[in-house]
Parts: C-alpha cells; sequence; structure tokens
C-alpha cells in the first residue's frame, strides 16, 4: 500500500526532475529514495518516472496522478491543521509565506504585536516569489501568505490589508526634482529601472510605464531592492521603491531624492491570502484584522489600511 511520505516522494520527485535534487531536499539517501519510489510504482501497478543520465522526468501515467497526489498531501495538511485546531489553534506553529519585497520590511513592525495578542502563536517564515506563494498555499506548502495583488487564481480566500504607494526616487545629483514632487505627464520618455521578472514589483512597474509612457529600462535590472537603490545611487537611473522599503532601509538621504508623482495613484495593494477550507480561517481574519490595525497606528503616513473589502 503507498504511504503518505511515498506520494510526498513522487511529488519533489516530479518538481526537481532529479532523484539527486530531491534527495537533497527531502535529506534522505538517494539509494532510500529510488527504493521508495520503486515501491510505490509496485503499489500502484505504474511507472510514474522515465529516467535518464540527465533528468527524471513524468511518464503519461505520473503526469496524470501528479495533481491527484498534490491534493492528497494538501488534504492531510488540513488534516493535520485540524487536529491542531482542536487541541489548542493559538499553541501551534503556522507556516508564513512572504515575498522577499515586503516581508523584511513589514515583519519587524507587526510580529511584536502578533505575539503580544496570541503569546503563544508561532510563525515559520518563508521568502518565496508571490507566484510561489500562490501556489504553496493552494498546494498545502504554506498556510498562509502575505501577497501582492493581483493573485492568478480565485481558489484563495483574500483579507486585503493595505495599500502601499510606490515612489520614484533618482540619485540627488541628478536634480529630477527640487521640491520632491513630478507631475505623472513628466513620466513620458523616462527611463525606469526595475526588478527582473521573478518579482511582480516588475510588472506593477511595467503597467506605470504602459499608462504614462515611461519607458521600462530592460538592460540593467536588479535582482533585490537594495540592489536596484544601488543602481539609482550610481546614477544608472531612476526607478518606483515600495513606501515601507524606503522608510525602512533609505537612511542616508543626501544620496536620493525620494519623488511623489502627482496625479496618479501609483500604488500596490497586499493580502493575506489561505484556503478557503481552513480549518483555522477565523485565526487568520484575527491576524488580517491584526495587520490592519497596526498599520493604521504606526504606518497611517505610509500606508493605507484597507478594513472594508475582503475576498
Amino acid at each position: 500500500m503507498a504511504t503518505l511520505k511515498q506520494i510526498q516522494y513522487f511529488q519533489t520527485v516530479a518538481e526537481t526532475q532529479s532523484i539527486r535534487r530531491a534527495a537533497d531536499r527531502l535529506d534522505i539517501a538517494q539509494p532510500t529514495l529510488s527504493t521508495q519510489l520503486a515501491s510505490l510504482e509496485k503499489s500502484l501497478g505504474v511507472t510514474l518516472f522515465e529516467r535518464t543520465r540527465r533528468i527524471t522526468q513524468l511518464t503519461p501515467a505520473g503526469r496524470q496522478l501528479l495533481p491527484v497526489a498534490k491534493q492528497v498531501i494538501a488534504q492531510w495538511h488540513e488534516m493535520q491543521e485540524l487536529a491542531h485546531t482542536l487541541s489548542d489553534t493559538a499553541a501551534t506553529t503556522h507556516r508564513l509565506g512572504v515575498p522577499p519585497t515586503l516581508g523584511p520590511y513589514l515583519l519587524p513592525n507587526i510580529v511584536p504585536s502578533i505575539h503580544q495578542q496570541f503569546d503563544r502563536l508561532k510563525l515559520y517564515v518563508r521568502e518565496e516569489p508571490p507566484s510561489q506563494l500562490e501556489t504553496g498555499v493552494m498546494e498545502g506548502h504554506h498556510d498562509l501568505a502575505l501577497v501582492p495583488l493581483p493573485l492568478r487564481s480565485d481558489s484563495l480566500t483574500v483579507d486585503v490589508l493595505f495599500r502601499e504607494p510606490l515612489l520614484l526616487v533618482a540619485a540627488r545629483e541628478a536634480g529630477l526634482a527640487e521640491e520632491g514632487v513630478l507631475q505623472e505627464q513628466e513620466l513620458a520618455g523616462m527611463s525606469i529601472l526595475s526588478l527582473d521578472e521573478r518579482h511582480q514589483l516588475h510588472q506593477e512597474v511595467q503597467r506605470i510605464c504602459e499608462r504614462t509612457g515611461a519607458v521600462l529600462n530592460r538592460d540593467y535590472e536588479g535582482t533585490s531592492l537594495d540592489t536596484l537603490r544601488q543602481m539609482v545611487v550610481m546614477g544608472m537611473g531612476v526607478a518606483f521603491l515600495p513606501a515601507l522599503y524606503i522608510r525602512s532601509e533609505i537612511h542616508r538621504p543626501e544620496e536620493l531624492d525620494v519623488i511623489r508623482v502627482e496625479g496618479s495613484q501609483l500604488y500596490r495593494e497586499h493580502a493575506l491570502v489561505y484556503r478557503p477550507g481552513s480549518p483555522v480561517r477565523h485565526l487568520y481574519q484575527a491576524l488580517a484584522n491584526l495587520i490592519r490595525e497596526r498599520m493604521a497606528e504606526a504606518f497611517a503616513d505610509v500606508v493605507t489600511p484597507i478594513f472594508d473589502r475582503g475576498g
């Protein structure tokens, strides 16, 4: 009979397309993994993988069974959540996914309040790009996640948290806006730096460029917000940076001008997302309200909390 562990092994090999990489991720020996896969194939009566020296790829039968395997694992995680809820919701560890362009600048401001209100709650935090976070919640790798909107899927519960402005930054020596303000029409033709396509901020900046007539500079792309800031400091161009990042990380304002663009709505919205069937969704709703309240108390000058819109 197939075991849950074997099903998890099957999913990991399918994702990595490599016995070696899967064994490393699972922290088990390659021969052990191969033996468990062979046992699973024997139990199911099908061959799941085609193996070559370079790659381990799914057979047609494996491709059909993989979505079922993911569903089984997700249901197992939900069963664990329910068991935790029946024992003590606030004393369990919840897996929280965050994007790298938000988590480091938001969590230090909200975690103390979370611990104060839910003193036995434990959060296991993992950074991933937003697209992976969304998939991770759906497949049970994360219990909940902080993500920028919009989502690609409509299968998750969405608690909208707050709106965060995107502010234009330029090297001080460029003298782009002496009084810290530009009109939206002045963006037309301006070359804008951004993160690479792995980050959702890239798509957000691309939409701004398309709407305002600015030009997205594809010759130079940052891999992180810090890299992007340094590119601006070195005079390589201007960039839109999130307001929370600016508040947290720009400690030498003499190097940069932070510019507000008037006549435009340049912002991104963030939400807390989780599976609709989560047995602890009442806890996640309470966390969402706590985050909104914390932002309203301490960061109303930076972001706009959203109390009246959910999914």
